[in-house]
């Protein structure tokens, strides 16, 4: 099993980057770190019960379907960015077997604490976590990542990308992380396409969901009415993907779910060995021409 390095100078509290650069996807929302931050703070000791609840536990489905996505080879690590209260990272590293060691990062404390109760607890009730590697979850600002160039196979965010301050950072931090021919995945909300669901969506979204998240979290509704207006702000489908292909992922496709309320997107960072093996292929051909 390898292990990434971490830069240990690295200071994950209120990066000014955070704070000052607005994503062009989503300009007029404001998404600087400390708002962000504050909001996941308030609202992290019923995030889980919540996520589950507004989504009828279809969000527990979403999960498993990216982590069935993933190609995971070998003993390489992999990063789950914007981690949260760790669900997807715990899933992940379930599926990858004992020679894997997942990583789980997020600049939101609160989060991560619960994540690692979680992750103790499970290794707890499974007699030492069934064998695999103990996820470590780090607090760490994922527009400058504190780990080498090149250091995973898979790259994932869930439902995280769309409050990165700056989308192209964000997805251009996860292709650098992000090992040559390994995977870069994110499950992301989108927009459903058909006009009578995305009429109910919206509805749902922006007259629905922030009072039931108010009256739940006991909190003032600003995070529950945050969530609507990034998702509508947010690129999906092509545009989403187009952003992947700017930040110099290739093969990169995109999978709606649930008729399009959320969507899987993935890419590959170039240099693996199925490009090389394709350049051979090419300059072979060539070469047959020539003669």
């Amino acid at each position: 099993m390898s292990v990434p390095n971490v830069d240990p100078s690295h200071q994950p509290n209120a990066s000014a980057k955070e704070a000052t650069r607005p994503s062009p996807a989503t300009e007029g929302l404001d998404k600087s770190g400390e708002r962000v931050r504050e909001m996941f703070r308030q609202i992290a000791p019923r995030y889980d019960v919540m996520n589950h609840l507004l989504s009828l536990n279809i969000d527990k489905w979403w999960r498993r379907k990216a982590v069935q996505t993933l190609k995971i080879q070998g003993d390489d690590p992999i990063l789950d960015l914007c981690c949260g209260t760790g669900d997807l990272a715990i899933a992940i590293a379930d599926a990858a077997g004992a020679d894997v060691q997942v990583i789980g990062s997020d600049f939101c404390h609160a989060m991560l604490e619960i994540a690692r109760v979680k992750e103790a607890k499970r290794t707890r009730d499974t007699a030492g976590g069934s064998g695999r590697h103990t996820i470590p979850f780090l607090e760490a600002d994922s527009m400058a990542m504190p780990f080498d160039d090149d250091s995973f196979q898979c790259v994932t965010v869930a439902f995280g990308l769309r409050n990165i301050a700056n989308t192209d950072q964000g997805l251009s931090e996860m292709a650098r992380v992000c090992k040559p021919g390994g995977q870069v995945l994110v499950l992301e909300f989108s927009q459903p396409t058909l006009p009578v669901l995305k009429q109910a969506y919206n509805f749902y979204f922006r007259h629905v969901l922030p009072r039931i998240g108010q009256w739940m979290a006991r909190n003032d509704k600003s995070a529950y009415e945050y969530l609507p207006e990034s998702v509508g702000k947010f690129p999906c489908g092509d545009a989403l993907a187009g952003r992947m292909r700017d930040v110099g992922l290739q093969h990169v496709t995109f999978r709606p779910l649930t008729l399009g309320v959320a969507t899987i997107y993935v890419g590959e960072k170039p240099g693996g060995k199925t490009d090389h093996a394709e350049m051979a292929a090419h300059r072979e051909r060539e070469a047959l021409v020539a003669t």
